[in-house]
């Protein structure tokens, strides 16, 4: 995804546009930093040195959420390794060995100099995965089921019945 896929549609060609400058085909994880050090937040878009646009915070974010697919089965897995530990495909084939699929993968810096990695996983129960992750000497650090917000609910309505009815005692 680049800069001209997620133009604002709160572009007024009148206006005095940013001075911070992408050109349209800048891929859209190059122009965070960029948005982020813009005085307006906004950045403006050039094509062929014209302005085509502007990208704003909403826009990009937009754009974001557009590059993540949208998943109800998946869990997500968060983990730490040390930075020569580090390999995508090691970490896939981990969680490929847990008859799992790999979904998405994002690693920032984490402390005392690791890699933080966060998986999402198409599993609903993280654990095998987890396990798995586990056996490659991956230090998890948390895990979340597709389903533990549906079950959390389920027990949390058991219990408020459960207490209703030693109430009406």
């Amino acid at each position: 995804m680049t800069a001209k896929d997620i133009l604002s549609v709160n572009f007024n060609p009148s206006r005095t546009l940013p001075k911070a400058r992408v050109n349209s085909d800048t891929p859209i994880l190059e122009i965070i930093p960029r948005l982020l050090d813009a005085t307006q937040r906004e950045v403006t878009v050039m094509e062929e040195g014209e302005p085509l646009g502007i990208i704003d915070q909403t826009s990009l974010l937009e754009g974001l959420g557009r590059m993540i697919a949208p998943r109800d089965d998946c869990s997500i897995i968060t983990l730490e390794c040390a930075p020569h530990d580090y390999s995508a495909s090691v970490l896939a084939h981990a969680v490929e060995d847990s008859d799992a699929h790999l979904v998405d993968l994002f690693s920032t810096p984490g402390e005392n100099g690791q890699v933080k990695v966060t998986l999402r996983v198409r599993q609903s129960d993280p654990s095998a995965a987890v396990r798995s992750l586990e056996r490659y000497d991956f230090r998890v650090l948390e895990a979340h089921g597709a389903s533990d917000s549906i079950q959390s609910m389920e027990i949390a309505t058991e219990r408020l019945l459960a207490l209703q009815a030693l109430m009406n005692v």
